[in-house]
Order: structure tokens, then sequence, then C-alpha cells
């Protein structure tokens, strides 16, 4: 069922940036069907999951003073001592927070869950907290932003202990010629591994939660890794190709989140069962083959994100906006979970009527388009 309603301009919704416990939050107006949203994740889980202190950075200006450390809340003292040790990289770490929230805004900007919290509860609340397939992509995201960026401030010349990847060499078996900067994706990967996965480790192996964190944060690692690339530069007498030099470079981190996307959605569930000495993580129906370093996997299935549960952190998915033509789950049958929507005719102000003009700038008309807007019941 639809019902229309006479022209008027789309509400907003805000933004919260998450501050440190005791600050206020800032705002900003976003365009409709938005939600108050984190702009740090993997480590503004929840309290108890530990991981609060990225969110704490977004506060922050650049972090370069041991003191700095000492006030960042949730941070074990290992992390302390590292924070310290290498302050000059600490700006990427936040730096991969960043890409991580956008990353996993984008990826899920169509479902029903779409990487939003309210700042009122722990940030994404007891769905992100509890194992579940949302909790899996959240934390391999994460580490493979913090990879990501270690190893882009390395080959930019931003870090002092690394640099380019000097290991790449030589002549490849193609013939060409390894030279230029290759990525040094080892550091970024070692840092990431040292400093994220630290707190993992000091809830022991038993945890069954530390296993999922500990996998998920491999694979995250492992999907920049395995989509590593090769770029070259032709040298030659009027642009020919006589001598090709080439080097590794890491993927755009577009690509790592559609890569994580894929393996969001085939995830394994699994259950902890002692093998030999040690625990570790089994698909949960023996008919699934074992997963990989590359899967992700999750402990408990995910609610349907339908309808509002603030215990849970779930906001629901009312006056979502939705596509009134698709069939996907962004269509309005799926996304609004058969509830119905609400049609509007809404004002677009857009640039129209460009024209060059010499030289050199492009003058554009602002032009008023009505549009429909299709928002969930």
């Amino acid at each position: 069922m639809e019902s229309s309603a006479t022209r008027r301009r789309p509400t907003h919704c805000t933004v919260a940036r998450i501050l440190t416990s005791n600050e206020p939050s800032s705002q900003q107006p976003l365009p409709t069907g938005c939600y108050l949203c984190a702009y740090y994740v993997h480590w503004a889980l929840a309290r108890d999951a530990g991981m609060g202190y990225l969110a704490k950075l977004s506060s922050v200006g650049s972090i370069s003073e041991e003191e700095t450390c000492e006030k960042l809340k949730g941070l074990i003292q290992r992390q302390v001592q590292m924070c310290k040790r290498n302050l000059e990289v600490m700006d990427s770490v936040r730096r991969g927070a960043q890409l991580a929230i956008e990353e996993c805004q984008y990826q899920f900007r169509n479902r029903r869950w779409n990487c939003s919290t309210l700042d009122s509860l722990p940030v994404f609340g007891k769905v992100v907290t509890q194992g579940t397939r949302e909790a899996a992509f959240v934390y391999a995201i994460s580490s493979a932003g913090v990879a990501f960026a270690v190893t882009r401030a390395c080959s930019s010349g931003e870090l002092e202990k690394c640099g380019c990847d000097r290991t790449v060499h030589g002549v490849s078996p193609q013939g060409f010629q390894w030279s230029g900067c290759s990525d040094n994706i080892a550091y970024g990967v070692a840092f990431s591994q040292s400093f994220v996965d630290v707190r993992e480790r000091s809830k022991g192996a038993s945890s069954s939660r530390a296993l999922m964190n500990l996998h998920n944060n491999e694979a995250g690692r492992k999907a920049i890794l395995t989509h590593m690339r090769v770029e070259c530069k032709c040298h030659g007498v009027s642009g020919s190709c006589e001598v090709k030099t080439c080097w590794r470079a890491v993927p755009p981190f577009r690509q790592v989140g559609h890569a994580l996307k894929e393996k969001f959605d085939g995830a394994t569930e699994v259950e902890p069962r002692r093998v030999g000495s040690s625990r570790a993580l089994v698909p949960r129906n023996a008919q699934f083959k074992p997963h990989t370093d590359e899967d992700l996997v999750y402990l408990e299935p995910s609610p349907d994100f339908c309808e509002q549960d603030m215990r849970s952190g779930v906001l629901g998915t009312r006056g979502r906006t939705c596509n009134k033509t698709s069939k996907a789950i962004d269509g309005c049958e799926l996304l609004c979970c058969g509830r119905g929507f609400h049609t509007a005719q809404v004002e677009l102000a857009e640039r129209c009527s460009c024209k060059f003009h010499w030289c050199c700038f492009v003058k554009c008309r602002q032009c008023q388009r009505l549009v429909e807007l299709h928002t969930c019941r």
C-alpha cells in the first residue's frame, strides 16, 4: 500500500561522532534515510569487547606525545606500550579506522543492517558483541583498514620505521624488471597483527569469541594479500615498451570491501570444539566443508533487523529509504519487511544547464526537480 503526501522537503537525521565518554557529541545533518552513525567501528564495538579506544581517537588530533597514549581509554597495557613506541604510526591506525567505517557503510548501504548505531548504546549494541555475521565483517574490515593504511603510509614516506618493500627486485619470470616502490604489505600486516590482535590473545585461547575475532581479523588482512596487484610503467622511445618496470601495490580498499562482503554472504556458522590438545572453531553443520583462512566465521545467527529493539541496539528499518522498483534487498518489499512504504514528493536541488566559459570555468544553474521518495512504514 502506498500513500501520497504533499510536496515537502526531506527531513534530516543526525550523525553522531563518538567521542570520549565525558564529551558531548558533535552533529551535522545528513539526508533522509540515514541513522546515527559512528565514524569508527571495530574498536568501538562494545564495552565487553574492550575495543572502544579507536572511537576515542576521532576526537584526538595528532597523536604525537606519549601522554596521549595513556589517556586513550580502552587500551590494554600492551597496546599503550605499542602506542608509545609507535607514535608516528597511530595516525595511520586512525585513518584505517575511518576507512573501515566508510567501507562498512558503503557495502551495507542497501541492507537492513547498514552499519548504523545510536550513541546512547554501546556502539553497535549486542548485534555485534554476540558473535554474529555482522561482527565478523566489522572485525575483518577493520583489521584490513589498519593494515592498508599503515602500508600506504610506509610507501608514501610518512613513517621512519618502514619504507618501500625492498625484497621485490631483480627480473620477474615474466621478463619485466622489478623497480619502483612496492607497497610494504608485510609491515602493514605485521603491525595490524601486533596491535589489533593483542587484545584477543590476552583473553586466552579458550575463549570462543577470541578465536572468532582472531580468525576474522586475519581474514580481513588476507583479503588485501590475495588481491595485491602488479602495476607497471613502460620506458622507450616515443612511448614504446622496450623496457618495462613493475612494482607490487595494494588493491583499492573498495575492492577489499567487495571481497569481504562476498565472504560475509557466504560466512560459516561455527562452534568451538576440542581438537587434540587445543580448542578450534569447526562448522556447526557437519555437512558443510571446513572454512579456510580467508572465510568469515560467526558463532550466533543474526536477528532480522526489521523491528526496533533498543536493548539489542537494533534500529529497525522504519523510515529507511527504499527502491520501489527493485526486487533485491534494497527493494521496498524486503527492506520494509512487508510493512509497506510511504511515498512523498520531494524537491531535489541539482546543477543543470552547465556551460564552459573561456577561460576556464564551468557555470551552472541551480534547478529544482520533483522526485518520489519511498520510505518504509
